[in-house]
């Protein structure tokens, strides 16, 4: 046993299932601490990725300023809204300890969240960490939400912007790149082969050009999948009703999130679909294996053109 292990300090959470220990030095409460215990499984590199802990951390703002538009105590929603943006930024990624293996509804990962909003909301508050008071993480930070519809939000929240700000940019880097390598080989003549043997020539401008033409194809191909990952479950609560959320909040909190990150989206016409079906993300994923086909073929291209003559 470590120093650090033997230094170690607890504090006692409770949810429905009774009074759990849990370390002083995080945010986190029982649910989360209990799904560690259920879910002794996988380890740091399967934890639940970055980008979606922000996508909740994007959510979360966004309910808390729309929730306070419907009675949420300002004192409250503004404690909760600032610690949402430190998700945001990534200044509390230790304290979302768990693996996609937990229950089929992302339950855990969207109580984690809920969780370690309301524990630093309430550190900044000066209340006591683990008393749920003055921001209890069901009654407030989930507000007018359940896992069944904050999850599948957060995933297409945490596709679009990782399409929109770095894998777009970065396909569209490389395809620049490339046409300008195929402008600068627009003279050098070489021989064409098909099947690798020697057939009629051309220049390797434009054998270039070829690949500048997939990259651009890829990035279409990627872009037309956007609007359906803008479009969020958010309102749907449990199956798609929306019971037990306020009317009118689903669009609100669409616009919210719109405004938070810059991008387009908008409440999903059919919460039963959204919640059901997850059509948009394998839509998305469809058009990721097109491009990685085509990024697999130029760079087999290029490995044979380094091989002679």
């Amino acid at each position: 046993m470590s120093i650090h292990d033997q230094a170690q300090t607890y504090r006692e959470e409770a949810d429905t299932f009774g009074v759990l220990q849990v370390p002083t030095d995080r945010y986190w409460g029982a649910q989360t601490q209990r799904s560690l215990q259920n879910f002794d499984i996988g380890g740091v590199t399967e934890r639940m990725p970055e980008p979606l802990i922000k996508a909740f951390g994007v959510l979360k703002r966004a309910a808390a300023q729309v929730n306070m538009t419907y009675g949420l105590d300002a004192r409250v929603g503004d404690a909760i809204v600032k610690a949402a943006d430190e998700v945001i930024e990534g200044k509390l990624l230790d304290h979302f300890p768990l693996v996609i293996w937990q229950t089929g509804s992302g339950t855990q990962t969207n109580m984690n969240v809920n969780e370690v909003i309301s524990n630093r909301a309430i550190e900044l508050l000066g209340g006591e960490l683990g008393s749920k008071t003055p921001v209890h993480p069901n009654d407030h930070v989930n507000m007018s939400q359940s896992s069944n519809d904050t999850f599948p939000t957060a995933m297409h929240v945490a596709a679009a912007i990782e399409v929109n700000q770095r894998l777009i940019p970065a396909i569209t880097l490389l395809r620049d790149a490339i046409q300008a390598k195929s402008d600068e080989f627009k003279h050098i003549i070489k021989i064409g082969r098909t099947h690798l043997q020697d057939a009629t020539p051309l220049t390797l401008g434009q054998e270039f050009s070829g690949y500048a033409q997939q990259l651009t194809y890829g990035i279409a191909r990627v872009q037309a999948t956007l609007p359906r990952l803008y479009n969020l479950a958010q309102g749907g609560t449990a199956v798609g009703t929306g019971l037990n959320t306020r009317e009118g909040f689903d669009v609100k909190v669409a616009e919210a999130i719109a405004e938070i990150t810059q991008l387009p989206f908008k409440t999903a016409p059919n919460k039963f679909e959204a919640l059901a079906a997850h059509d948009a993300i394998v839509e998305s994923h469809g058009s990721l294996n097109v491009l990685a086909v085509s990024l697999m073929k130029i760079a087999n291209d290029i490995r044979f053109l380094g091989s002679g003559p």
